[in-house]
């Protein structure tokens, strides 16, 4: 069982002058079931949180009954559903995000035989709101909501990269803050400047054997970084994939341009042609 580091960092920010008990501990619970997804018990939760098992009940029956929770019949075990998903979809940008990179991503992952997923911010990591996977038969594809690490991975360093210096200073506070230990941040400059020099970043997958990990930015009307689109490049033994690895890149490249194009994005270079 996973206690919630983020839950006492995030905790200690919010404190000001008002609280509200119960809308507390329902933050908690969602933080803490988002680090065990495999889900507890009503009891695993209260002894994971310090807290006693009636006052957490209460708050758990609610959410459930309202959506936000559901129980395995057969373990008794709450997990956090899909609402969520469906509420910040709705509720913050990424429904425009979405609705218009969605279909890239498809005619993406068709032109390529690729999978591709969507990456935005959170915190101090990042989170995967889309996925397209591949339409052949072999492909390796992240689940839906599936947190990452914006340190080791392809799309966290494009997220660092093209990201306001001060909301990457916050997002590195977090990760030190998590974690207990300094960032060596001269060392990570150095390969975040790499990255926007270059417009993306290409990278073995620091966890799959085979995978190289391609990731462009997309951009907002503003030119705000919105998220970063990537494909987990799986090489074939026998090099049947659809196309080379350096064409998928650049068919990358294009999809991104388009959806930050749809989203409002005005390139420098057509801004002042």
């Amino acid at each position: 069982m996973q206690r919630s580091k983020v839950t006492m960092v995030e905790r200690k920010e919010r404190k000001g002058s008002y609280t509200a008990p119960a809308l507390d501990k329902a933050f908690l619970v969602i933080e803490l079931l988002a680090n065990n997804p495999q889900g507890l018990s009503a009891s695993e939760m209260a002894t994971a949180l310090g807290r006693s098992l009636g006052e957490l009940f209460r708050i758990v029956v609610v959410m459930e009954d309202a959506g936000y929770l559901q129980k395995s019949l057969e373990t008794d075990r709450y997990t956090v559903t899909y609402k969520f998903l469906d509420v910040a979809y709705r509720a913050t940008p990424a429904r425009q995000l979405t609705s218009i990179a969605i279909p890239e991503m498809q005619a993406l992952a068709r032109a390529i035989g690729q999978s591709c997923h969507l990456v935005v911010p959170k915190n101090a990591e990042g989170l995967v709101i889309a996925r397209e996977e591949n339409p052949g038969v072999r492909g390796f594809a992240l689940r839906l909501g599936a947190s990452i690490d914006l340190l080791r991975s392809c799309s966290g360093q494009v997220i660092l990269a093209f990201s306001p210096t001060a909301t990457v200073d916050r997002m590195l506070d977090r990760i030190e803050a998590l974690r207990g230990t300094p960032i060596g941040r001269a060392a990570l400059a150095g390969r975040l400047s790499a990255v926007r020099e270059q417009g993306f970043d290409m990278r073995e997958s620091p966890i799959t054997r085979g995978v190289t990990d391609v990731s462009y930015p997309v951009f907002g009307f503003a030119g705000e970084l919105l998220a970063a689109l990537t494909i987990p490049f799986l090489e074939l033994i026998d090099g049947s994939q659809q196309v080379p690895i350096d064409d998928a890149r650049a068919m990358l490249g294009e999809t991104t341009r388009r959806i930050s194009e749809l989203l409002g994005h005005i390139p420098s270079d057509r801004a002042t042609a």
